[in-house]
């Protein structure tokens, strides 16, 4: 019995250990570039680092990253100058953009259609607004030569905070154990694909029994209003700590996901903003992955089209 139950573990080492070779060998499981806070109180990914994202079981998404000298995925280095014509996209992973390939991204399919420009991405997975406006302010000597800054906002997720603090729970990720865990790229490909989701689901209920016990009264029912004034609240909070340059500023967001409440008292405020929603939306191409819902090579080129539209009716001077 003893014998056969050290065979069984063998077997099982060595079957593990073959599955491991297939998933590095095949490349399925994404690389985990690692991320930091830096002086400035910023969260970033570390610099100089290279990569592959995957998504779906079967690879359906293959894409490389690489994270540049100030610690964002992007084709180019940030020297914003006087003398130039610059622009940044700041946002989440939409504009990260981890699930296209780095030299084919948004900023580079602008600086396609516009030659006379340079475009910085300042993309992380997980940013709101409060995380992009506290970086824009503490690199306020770098984005002063910029000429439009572009802010991802999503009304969805991204208003829930009225002031900047580092997210905890995101640089959790980078504990010692959980790092550890990374470096087994099965572990790593089997939590992407969802074959770990009932055990973490189990862990997670029951960490949160004594919340579930509580949860006979029926919820309110969400006061819509009251919604779109706490996040206006949030946005103003958030300007009138960190700045907002009406000027050079603006919003990309999904006007047909924005309550039209939200999008009054922009332009009652005379913030500017780029709607992608409807031309989103008009495609007959699909614009998101398959298995995920950022946005596919169709998407991003809508997308870029789109601010390549707002950059050349704010600067006569760049149509040809």
């Amino acid at each position: 019995m003893k014998k056969l139950i050290i065979k069984i573990g063998l077997y099982f080492f060595l079957l593990l250990l073959c599955l491991e070779v297939l998933v590095r060998v095949f490349h399925l499981a994404k690389d985990a570039p690692t991320r930091y806070v830096d002086d400035y109180q910023v969260e970033k990914w570390r610099p100089n680092q290279s990569g592959y994202s995957v998504t779906g079981n079967r690879r359906q998404n293959f894409s490389e990253f690489h994270i540049n000298k100030f610690g964002f995925n992007s084709y180019r280095e940030f020297k914003a100058t006087k003398e130039n014509f610059e622009v940044a996209l700041v946002g989440d992973s939409f504009i990260e953009g981890f699930h296209q390939n780095y030299y084919n991204s948004i900023g580079k399919k602008i600086e396609n259609r516009i030659d006379t420009i340079s475009v910085y991405e300042y993309g992380y997975a997980g940013y709101d607004m409060a995380d992009q406006l506290h970086l824009i302010s503490q690199y306020k000597d770098q984005f002063k030569y910029i000429d439009i800054v572009v802010l991802g906002l999503k009304y969805e997720n991204d208003l829930f905070r009225d002031k900047y603090e580092v997210e905890k729970s995101r640089m959790s990720l980078e504990s010692p154990f959980n790092r550890a865990l990374k470096h087994c790229k099965l572990l790593v490909y089997t939590k992407s694909i969802g074959a770990l989701k009932p055990i973490t689901d189990f862990v997670a209920n029951l960490k949160n029994f004594r919340k579930e016990k509580n949860r006979n009264v029926s919820p309110k029912e969400v006061d819509l209003d009251k919604e779109v004034e706490t996040r206006i609240d949030n946005l103003n909070s958030l300007i009138n700590l960190y700045g907002f340059n009406k000027a050079k500023f603006c919003f990309l967001l999904d006007e047909t996901n924005t309550p039209p409440k939200f999008l009054d008292y922009l332009k009652e405020k005379n913030y500017k903003y780029i709607g992608i929603g409807e031309k989103l939306k008009e495609s007959r191409k699909n614009t998101t992955l398959i298995y995920d819902m950022h946005w596919n090579n169709n998407g991003r080129s809508i997308v870029a089209d789109e601010i390549v539209d707002y950059i050349k009716n704010e600067n006569i001077q760049l149509v040809k």
